[in-house]
C-alpha cells in the first residue's frame, strides 16, 4: 500500500496541489520581502513552511485516496483525496514553521501579525504605532 502512495505522489493531481499550494504561497512571501514587509529570516522561516505544506499537501491526498479506496471505492477515493489534502495541508504548515524556527534560530514572535497573513497589509501597523481608524 505504501510503495503505491509513494510512487504515485510526485505524478498526477498529488504534485499540482502540492505545487499550487506551497508555490501561491511562496510566491506571496517574496513579493512581501521585495516589498519590504517581511525580514529575511521570516522569509526563510516561511520558505521552510511552504516546502513541507506542499508536501504535506500531496502526501495527504495520496494517503487519503488510498484509504478512501479502501473504505467506499470511486466517491471514497475522492472523499479521501480532499480529506487528506486539507489534514496533510495542515500537518505540513505546522511541521515546517516549527523546523524553520528549529533551522534558522528565530523566536515565534518574531512575525508580525501581517507577514502571517492574519491583516491585510493596508491594516497592519508598526509595532510602536497606534493604528488610526
Amino acid at each position: 500500500m505504501f510503495e503505491k502512495v509513494w510512487s504515485n505522489m510526485f505524478e498526477g493531481g498529488s504534485l499540482w496541489a502540492g505545487v499550487i499550494t506551497g508555490g501561491l504561497a511562496q510566491i506571496q512571501d517574496t513579493v512581501a520581502l521585495t516589498s519590504g514587509r517581511m525580514k529575511t529570516e521570516d522569509y526563510a522561516v516561511r520558505s521552510t513552511k511552504n516546502v513541507s505544506t506542499a508536501l504535506g499537501t500531496m502526501a495527504g491526498v495520496e494517503f487519503g485516496a488510498v484509504l478512501g479506496s479502501a473504505v467506499l471505492p470511486g466517491v471514497g477515493t475522492v472523499i479521501g483525496s480532499v480529506v487528506g489534502g486539507i489534514i496533510g495541508d495542515r500537518v505540513g504548515t505546522l511541521t515546517g514553521t516549527e523546523a524553520g524556527h528549529m533551522l534558522f534560530g528565530n523566536s515565534k514572535g518574531s512575525e508580525t501579525e501581517a507577514n502571517r497573513g492574519v491583516l491585510p497589509p493596508s491594516m497592519a501597523a508598526d509595532p510602536g504605532e497606534v493604528p488610526s481608524m
